[in-house]
């Protein structure tokens, strides 16, 4: 037996070395230390702005490790985070000091065509999920990029490609198996523990961890999509066409319009599309694009899989990145201005300014269809600072905030759970802009399923008693 290593929680108590072993013994993964073979893989993730060591890493093989990883941390009174494919901006996946519970190796997936439906673990990323559900003509809604992971994009509710026709990617889930703040193990679902159900599709990782996913997936395709690029000295005209068009659209389309540095080193307008059904109907539906006049046009019959991952380019893992976001009810002259007053002064050829559409199917739940409160905003704006790290990330971070404070006004006030990077200020007013309508919703559930804040590395809900 190797000797053990001191392992110390987030305050810098040394955690309990007989508790650490037989925690090691009973893990079917694998648990690892600072200093281990693959620690320093297991710890980093999409963002490389996020550095942080975690005392310990439990590399869950399945639900039983699940179990006995929060029954660890609970009884030694460890700071946990909970990692599924690491994509989120903020970092939440991992903690210094404390657990990190990694999901990323549960990778089980299982598509029932004839049912529609797709069982999914949490370590699976979008590419993964789809890369299945695509063997049979299927998928269900999943984000841009492909190499989110499906639990964090899930678990904040969800704006893809295939939201204007098939909703959220929570309004798609049908179930959830869960391991709660005191290690028990409930499934939630229109039928069985339904608060927690509601408060899964769009609160975040507040409630527990999520170890297998059951979606509505439905026949899709075929496909046209691409983007088309604009001159950037015709910029304010091109957004405006852009609001115009983009509140034109069937829902069997959806758009991403946005300001960006091109591969020249020169900035453009970009918008992108995706568009659901008959090729036919397709060249209809982006024929305004067209005729407006793009420098380039690279809109065409796709698969879903080329789709889902025709930006991953601009996105890659390992540069650093810092995020702002918050929703529309419309792109006002005031607003293009603000955006583009802002832009000419970008700190970074990686950093744009992006708008995600929204409307259609992603407005049709009501209060019960979930706790995501943002259905009625026509846009998610994403303020993207990114850059090859480290840098002079005070400069690159500074611009993000600047015009993520610029355009606050003109916003609804909300920010979305999937795209918002930590900001100075009290953490519960960052969580009522997040969860909005549904915060006192959620606050009595985080009350009920986790009264001690377990689950805290996250867009937190502080229960009333742990404040």
């Amino acid at each position: 037996m190797t000797a053990q290593r001191e392992v110390l929680d987030i305050s810098g108590r040394q955690v309990s070395e007989s508790a650490v072993r037989r925690f090691e013994a009973r893990l079917g993964g694998r648990l690892l230390h600072q200093g281990d073979a693959g620690y320093d893989g297991a710890r980093s993730v999409w963002n490389g702005m996020i550095d942080r060591r975690p005392g310990l890493i439990a590399r869950c093989a399945g639900v039983s490790d699940v179990i006995d990883a929060v029954r660890f941390a609970r009884e030694q009174e460890m700071l946990v985070s909970v990692r599924g494919g690491g994509h989120n901006v903020s970092g939440a996946a991992v903690c210094d000091g404390g657990l990190m519970v990694d999901l990323s190796p549960m990778k089980g997936a299982r598509v029932d065509p004839s049912a529609g439906t797709a069982l999914a673990q949490p370590g699976l990323t979008w590419a993964e999920l789809d890369r299945e559900a695509q063997a049979f003509g299927m998928a269900t809604t999943g984000g841009t990029v492909s190499d989110t992971g499906i639990a964090g994009l899930t678990l904040g509710g969800g704006i893809g490609w295939l939201g204007r026709k098939h909703g959220l990617t929570c309004d798609n889930l049908l179930s959830a198996d869960v391991v709660t703040a005191d290690g028990r193990f409930v499934t939630a679902s229109r039928t069985e523990n339904e608060d927690l159900f509601w408060g899964l599709r769009g609160g975040g990782g507040n409630f527990g961890i999520i170890t297998s996913f059951q979606y509505r997936v439905h026949p899709v395709g075929p496909f046209t999509g691409g983007r088309a690029f604009y001159p950037f000295d015709e910029a304010r005209e091109t957004l405006r066409f852009y609001r115009d068009f983009s509140m034109e659209i069937p829902r069997e389309m959806n758009t991403i319009g946005g300001v960006r540095t091109g591969p020249d080193g020169l900035p453009d307008i970009t918008i992108g599309v995706c568009y659901n059904g008959p090729l036919e109907a397709a060249q209809r539906a982006v024929a305004p694009l067209r005729e407006f006049g793009p420098k380039e046009d690279a809109i065409r019959p796709r698969e879903y899989g080329d789709i889902q991952s025709m930006i991953d380019y601009a996105t890659p893992p390992g540069v650093h990145y810092y995020q702002k976001s918050c929703f529309l009810d419309t792109i006002s002259d005031e607003l293009i201005d603000v955006i583009l007053d802002h832009f000419a002064r970008v700190t970074s050829p990686r950093s744009g300014v992006f708008f995600q559409q929204m409307g259609g199917a992603m407005r049709d739940g009501g209060p019960d269809a979930g706790a995501f409160t943002h259905r009625g905003a026509e846009y998610d704006l994403i303020v993207s600072s990114a850059w090859e790290g480290p840098g002079d990330g005070e400069a690159h971070v500074k611009w993000a905030r600047d015009l993520a404070r610029a355009v606050q006004p003109l916003s609804t006030g909300g920010i979305y759970v999937n795209g918002h990077s930590p900001e100075s200020g009290g953490p519960v007013d960052q969580a009522r802009a997040a969860y909005g309508a549904s915060y006192d919703r959620l606050l009595a559930l985080k009350g009920k399923y986790d009264p001690t804040n377990f689950f805290r590395q996250n867009l937190n809900i502080p229960p009333v008693a742990s404040r």
